[in-house]
Formats: C-alpha cells, sequence, structure tokens
C-alpha cells in the first residue's frame, strides 16, 4: 500500500474519531456552555478573543519576515499576503503547497526560491521549537507538584536562543540530507524571529483565555491553562500532517488542558469555540489582506546588475573650412590644426560642434 494511499484511508478515520471524541465529551454540559457564550455580557470577551488572533497573525508574519537574507521587496502588505496564502494551505494535507505558495511568490519579486525554502524551513522549525517553549506555561497547572523537571526544557530553549546554532545547526543538516539546502540566516535574525514567534503563540493563546473567562474560569488559573494549552495543541496538531489544520487533533487537546480549569463540558466547548475564533480571524485577515492588495501594485522584482558595454565613440570626419577663411584643408602634416586626442583619453579636449560641447560618457 503506497503513502498517498494510507493517508487517504487514515485522514477521515482520524478526523472523524476525533471529532466523535469531541462529540461525547461535549453533549453533556457543552449545551449549556454553548449558551454562555450567548450572554450579551460576554461580548466584549469575544471581540477580545478575535483580536487577540488577529494580533498573534500579525507577529507571525514579522517572524517569517525576517528569516528572509539580504534586501527585499517581501514586505509589509506584500509579506502579509504571502504569509496568509501559506496559511491557507494548511487546510490541505501536506506541507508541500505552503512551500510552492511562498516560493512562487518569492520568484515574482526576484526572491530565488532557495531563499524562501529556507525562510519557510527555518520559520517552521523556530514555531514548533517557541510552541513547545510557550507551552511549559500550563505545566503548573495541568501538573501540579511534579513540573519542576520541564525546567531542563526551558533551559535549553533559552540556551538556543543565546546560541541559535543549537537549532540552526541540526535544521541545516536535516535539510542536507534531505538534498534541499538551507541558508543559515545571522544569529541576530534568529533571535528577532523567536522573540516574535514567542509574542505571537501569546497572543494566540489569549484568545483561548477570554473564551475561558467567559465560561466563569478562574482568572490567572485559566491564563496559563489557556496559553499553554493552546500553544501545545497547536504543535501536536501540526504534527499530525495527515489531517488538515490537525481537525479534532487540536480540540481534544485543548480540552485535556482546559480540564484543569473547566469542567469536560465546557472545556470541549472552549475547544470548538476556539476553532471558530481561529477560523474567523485567518480567513477574515487574509481576505483583507487579499483584496487591499489588489487595489495596490505588487513590489518590482529586485534589481539585477547586468554588465555595461562601453560604447565607442565614431571617429568624426574631418569638416572643410569655412569658404573664404584662407585656411587650407589639413593635408597630413598637422599644420593648421590640432592634432586628434588619443582615443578614449578623458582628458582630451572636447569637439565643438554646432550643437554645443559633445561629451562621450565612459
Amino acid at each position: 500500500m503506497t503513502i498517498d494511499r494510507l493517508r487517504r484511508i487514515l485522514t477521515p478515520v482520524i478526523v472523524v474519531a476525533a471529532l466523535v471524541g469531541v462529540y461525547l465529551v461535549v453533549r453533556g454540559e457543552g449545551p449549556e456552555a454553548a449558551r454562555s457564550f450567548a450572554r450579551a455580557e460576554v461580548v466584549p470577551l469575544l471581540a477580545a478573543s478575535l483580536a487577540a488572533n488577529v494580533a498573534g497573525l500579525v507577529l507571525a508574519v514579522h517572524a517569517w519576515r525576517v528569516l528572509l537574507p539580504g534586501d527585499h521587496p517581501i514586505r509589509g502588505l506584500y509579506a502579509a499576503k504571502v504569509y496568509f496564502l501559506g496559511q491557507l494551505s494548511k487546510y490541505v494535507p501536506g506541507r508541500v503547497w505552503g512551500v510552492l505558495t511562498h516560493v512562487a511568490h518569492g520568484r515574482a519579486v526576484g526572491v530565488p526560491g532557495s531563499q524562501m525554502t529556507s525562510a519557510y524551513v527555518l520559520s517552521l522549525a523556530l514555531t514548533l521549537l517557541t510552541g513547545a517553549a510557550v507551552s511549559l506555561a500550563a505545566a503548573p497547572v495541568a501538573l501540579p507538584g511534579h513540573w519542576m523537571w520541564l525546567c531542563l526544557p526551558a533551559l535549553f530553549f533559552l540556551a538556543s536562543t543565546l546560541r541559535p546554532a543549537l537549532v540552526t545547526r541540526p535544521v541545516a543538516a536535516a535539510a542536507r540530507l534531505a538534498r534541499r539546502p538551507v541558508a543559515t540566516p545571522p544569529d541576530g535574525a534568529v533571535r528577532r524571529a523567536v522573540l516574535l514567534a514567542v509574542a505571537s503563540w501569546t497572543a494566540s493563546g489569549l484568545h483561548l483565555w477570554f473564551l475561558v473567562l467567559a465560561l466563569g474560569a478562574e482568572p490567572w488559573g485559566g491564563l496559563g491553562a489557556a496559553v499553554g494549552g493552546f500553544a501545545l495543541a497547536t504543535v501536536v496538531s501540526s504534527l499530525a500532517l495527515i489531517v488538515p489544520d490537525g481537525w479534532g487533533v487540536r480540540e481534544l487537546t485543548i480540552t485535556a488542558a482546559l480540564a484543569t480549569v473547566l469542567p469536560a463540558g465546557p472545556a470541549a466547548a472552549a475547544a470548538i469555540a476556539s476553532r471558530l475564533v481561529c477560523v474567523v480571524a485567518e480567513l477574515g485577515s487574509a481576505g483583507l489582506v487579499l483584496g487591499w492588495s489588489r487595489l495596490r501594485p505588487a513590489p518590482a522584482p529586485a534589481p539585477t546588475a547586468t554588465p555595461v558595454t562601453p560604447v565607442t565613440p565614431a571617429t568624426p570626419a574631418t569638416e572643410p573650412p569655412p569658404t573664404g577663411t584662407g585656411t587650407p584643408p589639413d593635408t597630413g602634416t598637422g599644420i593648421g590644426t590640432a592634432p586628434a586626442p588619443p582615443h578614449g583619453d578623458p582628458h582630451a579636449p572636447h569637439r565643438l560642434t554646432p550643437l554645443g560641447e559633445a561629451r562621450v560618457h565612459p
């Protein structure tokens, strides 16, 4: 059995099994939790949840953008366009569609495909690393009294931030084995990408915290469970490559993380509401960026250096003297005329013509 055929069989099985599991959890107290979201007093929390997710997406664009080496036109609105188009491809199984999207739009503005691929691979690696680090925020609530051993992963994350080669070198080595070399950006760019990615995870996780508050969870206890649980669920669902965008897998992981601060039914309702908020934020932001980009021209391709062929000036023909001056024509003796300047001599005197002074630039 081929891998593609196995994927076609397993994908619907896993998605259906996960959704059935979520339904079994939510069918008890879920309807009551859903009615909690319909109250007028929680509308500000729902709006804050949507805004937090959009802020996380904006920070993610910048985290990916700083990994592109050199000066190029992929910035601002066009960077957001490329990133969101790549994000939309996650609803299709596999990672190849996101890479192809980035490479195609990079080449359209003169950025080599190798640079776009390198930025995509490194961004994916740093996203998983920072997501795993932020997920440790849920440890004190999820593992009371047994979370100290998680300090080792936290120390590794801090070390990799100070010495980015701890992350970039293994990624580059793996890429070479796959015959897809990765150009490692400067350490400063990697550090900025890590800090922006951590900020993106934190902002995105706050959207789940606002939903948890709407269901009546304790604020400070729910903060760590929401931010860390969302990061953990997204990382786990990202590794489930055969499931488009981790459907079902992410909901079950979020439900397990929030079960430490909410009953099972409301926790599952919050997981489903989180999915809805994320879809609205991603599709709405992508639609806004794509619509705005249609009103503005695409950036011009990066200029490329082309060899300049020097122009050889034509030797001017000897003009006869005006009639009646009595000046004999040049007979080659050099009498009566200035000697011709050497060819290409920039310091030679300029020849005067009826149109004025003629300058020949090298």
